[in-house]
């Protein structure tokens, strides 16, 4: 293995980075748009992967922005944020639903009454 593929994100660095776990465990609790939130700061003791997290996510970021903002895959965050999640280090958040649309026959009652204006 090249010096290369290890800073490149090759299969041994993420098996490192993860200690071998997959996202099995923590697949439940996250999905590609949920939001995470830091409790907290990192310490000079962390793992590099973990602090960068807590870095980057005093306002909450998605999943997907998390993995993007690192460039590592989806699911070896997936892993790392279920370890700061059992460490009470973050704060995962349903997304905002988005508004729900008004009843159609409101809007209906709406528009007649409009045109007898």
């Amino acid at each position: 293995m090249s010096n290369q593929d290890w800073e490149e994100g090759g299969p041994e660095r993420l098996f490192v980075i993860t200690r071998g776990r997959d996202r099995q465990q923590a697949a439940a609790t996250f999905d590609l748009v949920t939001l995470i939130v830091a409790r907290s700061r990192p310490v000079p003791t962390m793992q590099p992967e973990h602090a960068a997290i807590l870095r980057i996510c005093g306002s909450p970021l998605s999943v997907a922005e998390i993995s993007a903002y690192l460039r590592l895959p989806n699911s070896l965050v997936i892993v790392l944020l279920a370890d700061l999640l059992a460490d009470h280090k973050i704060e995962a958040r349903a997304p905002i639903p988005l508004a729900t649309l008004p009843d159609l026959s409101l809007l209906e009652a709406v528009i007649h009454g409009l045109q007898r204006l």
